[in-house]
């Protein structure tokens, strides 16, 4: 399994390309257009878009990967967030519009470019948030899961719970869940790689 993140210009989200066998490949959070051309570049295909959450700096990309033949996926329940209440107007963001192919519900696997995918649902920065758990399938080759969390747990800070569905609460059950996986390496939505062990004794975002 080989991941590249791709860093944004301006603000925006980090995005990461995920591709088991180096030429099929997904997009987690694809935050700007410029993914498709970075992915070409690579040598990868955009198989299926996965959106941690429906906030604008997250998903700017996709309607060009969408128009490039991708199926874009989110939790069930942030469909709506992401295609019409998703800050874009109030930030002065720019997101051209998409549709939503698939859904998917907290725990729900599937396998997808030769990668299993875990949805796990994490509530708080938003209401339907989650994180992906990603490992090479068993027949796709070596490498250990990794935890892609959007906004819900960075390195050294969480996600802001002050915008519309977002909950201090259910983030804070949320990384619960999370720290409970164990410790696996985490790419965030913003900011640097981590660790889940590091978070949980270093992150002062942690209230338990």
């Amino acid at each position: 399994m080989q991941i590249y993140p791709i860093y944004p210009v301006g603000f925006a989200a980090n995005t990461y390309l995920v591709t088991a066998d180096g030429v099929n490949a997904l997009a987690v959070d694809p935050a700007q257009p410029r993914v498709l051309e970075e992915a070409a570049r690579r040598g990868l295909c955009v198989r299926f878009v996965l959106l941690t959450h429906g906030h604008f700096d997250h998903i700017g990309g996709v309607a060009a990967l969408q128009s490039a033949g991708a199926r874009v996926g989110i939790l069930r329940g942030e469909e709506g967030l992401a295609l019409h209440h998703n800050l874009a107007a109030e930030f002065g963001g720019d997101v051209p519009p998409f549709v939503i192919d698939f859904t998917l519900t907290d725990g729900e696997e599937r396998t997808l470019c030769g990668l299993t995918v875990r949805a796990i649902a994490t509530a708080g920065h938003t209401g339907h948030s989650a994180s992906y758990l990603i490992a090479p399938a068993a027949e796709s080759g070596e490498g250990g899961p990794v935890l892609f969390t959007g906004d819900t747990l960075f390195r050294g800070s969480v996600g802001r719970c002050d915008l519309p569905t977002g909950s201090e609460e259910e983030l804070q059950k949320s990384l619960k869940k999370l720290f409970a996986l164990g410790d696996l390496p985490v790419l965030a939505g913003h900011g640097e790689e981590t660790t889940l062990s590091y978070e949980k004794t270093h992150n002062r975002y942690v209230l338990w």
